[in-house]
């Protein structure tokens, strides 16, 4: 019953609030397209272009949409690809890297680490023409990790049962109603030590790196920027001014202009993130009254 309550105040929180901002979200959203120019006319004759990949990698696709349009874009001469992120799922980390690697065939990439360039963030900008980082920046966390929990006592305890139908033994390796077992674990683990070969092999290409001494600057360590400078993870500590004039002179570009972010798409992103932030600390106030061990 304690679960139910905690989960019903939640969705009330959630109904209150669309009912209290979603009025005041549409109103300054028309006097935003009244008011705000689009940059657009600016951008028309810009040269070279900042994309930015920040937080969590889930969903790979609006930063790969914007990589590719400036790979076709043949205005942008160079693209500055900013990178603050912990890293995410392999799968579209993976594709990010392929992307950054294509747009490179075609003009200069120059990578800039402002906060955390780590695990799937590492791996998106790697095959960059160079990568320069703020000293403070924590570089590395080259591993590869599957996590599950285990929920099957708290299952026994509401009294649910599960039931399924499967074909093929490992079906349903990795569920979270109960233990893996030993074959489980040992398929599971192969399947992780595949995605690290390819994780440091795709790096030690990339940077000319030795693949013999993964162990020294992968095993999934982070590192200070300039410990990384050391193991050639990355080519210079910068701060942001100078990575700029870095993308303009490899670009060879004489009067650098700047592509502008679309001002639209900037305010939506903004409430987007208000909205994750308001909806991921109710669902956190909602769990606190939950005083469950497995989670």
């Amino acid at each position: 019953m304690q679960i139910l309550k905690c989960f019903f105040n939640f969705f009330g929180k959630i109904i209150r609030f669309i009912n209290t901002y979603f009025k005041t979200f549409v109103f300054l959203f028309i006097v935003f397209l009244i008011l705000v120019p689009n940059s657009a006319s600016k951008s028309n004759f810009a040269n070279l272009e900042r994309i930015d990949l920040k937080g969590e990698i889930f969903d790979s696709s609006k930063v790969l949409e914007r990589i590719i349009n400036a790979k076709n874009d043949d205005n942008i001469k160079g693209v500055l690809f900013v990178i603050d992120s912990p890293g995410g799922s392999f799968a579209p980390s993976m594709e990010l890297a392929l992307a950054i690697k294509n747009l490179k065939e075609k003009k200069p990439v120059v990578v800039y680490a402002s906060g955390t360039m780590a695990s799937g963030s590492y791996l998106a900008g790697v095959g960059a023409n160079k990568i320069l980082a703020n000293p403070a920046s924590f570089i590395g966390s080259i591993g590869v990790i599957m996590q599950g929990v285990d929920i099957s006592e708290l299952v026994n305890t509401l009294g649910i049962k599960e039931q399924s139908l499967q074909a093929g033994e490992f079906k349903s390796a990795g569920t979270f109603t109960r233990a893996w077992t030993a074959e489980e674990k040992k398929y599971l683990q192969n399947l992780i030590n595949q995605s690290y070969d390819l994780f440091t092999s795709y790096v030690a290409k990339e940077r000319g790196l030795n693949l013999d001494q993964k162990d020294t600057w992968a095993n999934a360590r982070v590192f200070l920027a300039k410990e990384a400078k050391d193991l050639k993870l990355i080519d210079e500590l910068s701060d942001y001014e100078n990575a700029k004039k870095e993308l303009e002179h490899l670009a060879g570009v004489k009067n650098p202009i700047w592509k502008e972010e679309d001002k639209l798409d900037r305010f939506l992103d903004k409430l987007s993130i208000s909205s994750s932030n308001f909806i991921s600390k109710t669902i956190s106030n909602a769990l606190k009254g939950i005083n469950l061990n497995t989670f």
